[in-house]
């Protein structure tokens, strides 16, 4: 192997330019207002407790699907990864789409939410902005749209209350918690959850977060950093770069007893494909999800590997089952240009066929 060759002219100049760049950069840092989110105009519909459910502001100009759509986001992050920007918005596309868009905003748990279980979500504050909704539209059933854990609550509701949903979206949803390729799933396998949640109480947000950046360490918590000095020197990417890192960082705390629930039922024992899950007085079996399914995934994710998305095709009742495949990982599904070309519009397309 010949040695590196290293020419000391080229060196110094490449540090004089790196130099510059940082200098440059650490102004527009300093310069940077109050990162921004959630852009979208919005009202809010119906409150309980933490949880807030917004409608959106639909453009003037576009002509509205008249059955409304609900996005359920997961507990573990900010709902508004899906509305971060102007020009990356899962919830303007929608709009642009045609669609009506109602969202629940889970909020942030606190000591008087450590008992809140998986029936208080799902069939308490769920089923409640669900009947908020159709009795605001006059309507039997609304279309769902689940987002990561979001669209595994969305899966168990629609599974129980099949006469309130009229069509399913899923994205990035975990339903076989057991892939051979799933990371997460092993990490949790053998932990002990019932001491996790005596000693702490509610799971801090902080643990989870930190749990999430370590599936990928030097990606998330290195080599990014170092990739956004060859952005600071756009103030427009530095906010941008600062806004993601606000969301990444907001990581509400966990319910204690939904925690428990949901690690035990969905990941060490995979229930909702095995079988034996249980939402309050329900019993969940995916075949009674006998309305239409789009199911979305995302090729590079890290997350939720397509196969534990995949595993739905089978498991649903409906004979009206669609998938999509995203080329990218958990988060460009929301934010990059071309899922916002391309996700959106394919869902409200989706729905106007089946409304």
């Amino acid at each position: 192997m010949s040695p590196i060759q290293i020419r000391p002219d080229e060196a110094l100049d490449e540090l004089t330019k790196f130099q510059a760049k940082l200098t440059h950069g650490v102004q527009n840092l300093m310069d940077t207002d109050d990162i921004t989110t959630g852009v979208t105009p919005k009202e809010i519909i119906y409150q309980e407790d933490k949880m807030t459910l917004y409608r959106f502001q639909a453009p003037a100009s576009v002509v509205q699907n008249t059955v409304p759509i609900l996005i359920v986001y997961a507990l573990v992050n900010r709902p508004y990864m899906a509305d971060l920007q102007e020009d990356r918005s899962t919830v303007r596309g929608l709009l642009d789409a045609g669609m009506d868009v109602y969202l629940v905003d889970w909020g942030y748990p606190d000591r008087s939410d450590r008992y809140l279980t998986l029936d208080d979500y799902i069939n308490g504050y769920l089923d409640r902005c669900v009947d908020v909704i159709r009795k605001r539209h006059r309507l039997d059933a609304i279309n769902l749209l689940g987002i990561c854990q979001g669209g595994t609550f969305s899966l168990c509701y629609a599974a129980t209350h099949q006469d309130k949903v009229a069509n399913l979206v899923t994205m990035v949803t975990p339903v076989d918690f057991q892939t051979p390729d799933n990371m997460l799933s092993k990490w949790v396998k053998y932990l002990d959850v019932d001491l996790t949640v005596e000693a702490l109480g509610n799971i801090p947000g902080e643990m989870l977060n930190w749990t999430f950046l370590n599936l990928k360490p030097y990606r998330l918590m290195g080599q990014k950093y170092l990739d956004m000095v060859d952005v600071l020197d756009n103030p427009d990417q530095v906010a941008n770069f600062l806004r993601m890192e606000k969301w990444i960082f907001d990581s509400p705390d966990q319910a204690g007893e939904a925690y428990r629930q949901f690690i035990k039922d969905f990941y060490q024992q995979n229930k909702l494909v095995e079988g034996g899950l249980r939402i309050g007085p329900h019993e969940v079996d995916l075949k009674n999800v006998t309305m239409p399914v789009l199911n979305i995934f995302a090729m590079q994710d890290h997350l939720v590997p397509p196969d534990a998305s995949k595993a739905l095709k089978k498991l649903v009742g409906t004979k009206d089952y669609s998938e999509i495949s995203f080329k990218g990982g958990h988060i460009g599904i929301y934010v990059s240009g071309r899922a916002q070309k391309e996700v959106p519009p394919t869902i409200g397309k989706w729905i106007d066929e089946r409304t």
